[in-house]
């Protein structure tokens, strides 16, 4: 990551968009479990149908996320708000526990009413605020991180593949 130039901004697109497909997925089935979408359909066949896409994407996510921490180590270590989303995603696996192991239990007493009983309204409602915070906190990350502007001896700068190792000098100006 430190000496690729290219690696970041791909890396953080696909973390980027893991991220998209994980709150995408979680949503649809917290507004099931709040009654607001799907209510035709059983519970466990929306999360069924939904919750493989998850864990793939949030195993991306991961991968991706390791990636670019491992980059920067100490500087996201010491960023409040990267220790903030790593809480938030710490809560929402808890939360996911204890909806899975209190109120889904009993799934096939509720799963085809309009609503999941009052445990997995309150678990889809708190789904849908921490994963939203996850997604806020991550974007205040890149405001937030400060930077490590030394270049590594070995950094690839030929980032569109030109041939050409500096398209710019620091300065910004083109090379002579």
């Amino acid at each position: 990551m430190r000496t690729i130039v290219r690696a970041v901004p791909i890396v953080e697109a696909i973390h980027v968009m893991a991220i998209a497909v994980v709150f995408g997925t979680i949503l649809v089935v917290d507004l099931r479990l709040l009654g607001l979408r799907d209510t035709k359909r059983p519970y466990t066949q929306v999360s069924r149908e939904l919750l493989g896409w998850t864990w793939g994407a949030f195993v991306v996510a991961a991968v991706t996320g390791a990636m670019m921490f491992a980059a920067n180590a100490m500087t996201y270590y010491e960023n409040t708000p990267f220790r903030l989303k790593l809480l938030a995603i710490a809560a929402a696996g808890l939360n996911m526990l204890v909806f899975h192991f209190v109120t889904g239990r009993n799934v096939d007493d509720w799963d085809t009413e309009r609503a999941a009983p009052a445990g997995g309204r309150v678990a889809g409602a708190l789904s849908i605020l921490i994963w939203t915070a996850v997604i806020v906190l991550g974007r205040w990350i890149g405001f937030t991180k400060g930077y490590d502007f030394s270049i590594p001896e070995d950094v690839d700068f030929d980032a569109l593949g030109t041939g050409v190792d500096v398209l710019f000098d620091f300065d910004g100006a083109p090379p002579n």
